[in-house]
């Protein structure tokens, strides 16, 4: 099963799965050249089992980062993931990479 939980305000519910994720603020705005962070808390315990994906208007999501850290091949070096305990960021370099993120557990 999985499971895209989109941010604070709309968390997967407690039935689906016991784990919550938590996103950081809904919107920031940013300068360009201004580095970007999207943090994701975990309620309990997943191990590196992160996901994040971008959206743009009138496209389906597209994975960027798997398993925490690992950048799908492909995907600019302008996004990293990175992870410390049951946090874990997704920190994007240009500000013109605007678009929705999402952070997802697969576990």
């Amino acid at each position: 099963m999985i499971l895209l939980c989109l941010d604070a305000d709309h968390l997967c519910p407690s039935w689906i799965s016991e784990i919550r994720l938590t996103q950081s603020d809904g919107s920031q705005s940013v300068v360009p050249g201004q580095t970007v962070s999207i943090t994701c808390k975990a309620s309990s315990y997943v191990s590196d089992d992160v996901n994040w994906y971008l959206q743009k208007p009138g496209e389906v999501p597209k994975l960027l980062i798997h398993d925490a850290t690992y950048r799908l091949s492909g995907v600019s070096d302008r996004f990293s993931g990175s992870q410390s305990g049951n946090d874990f960021t997704l920190t994007i370099i240009q500000a013109e990479d605007a678009a929705v993120y999402y952070c997802q557990n697969f576990t």
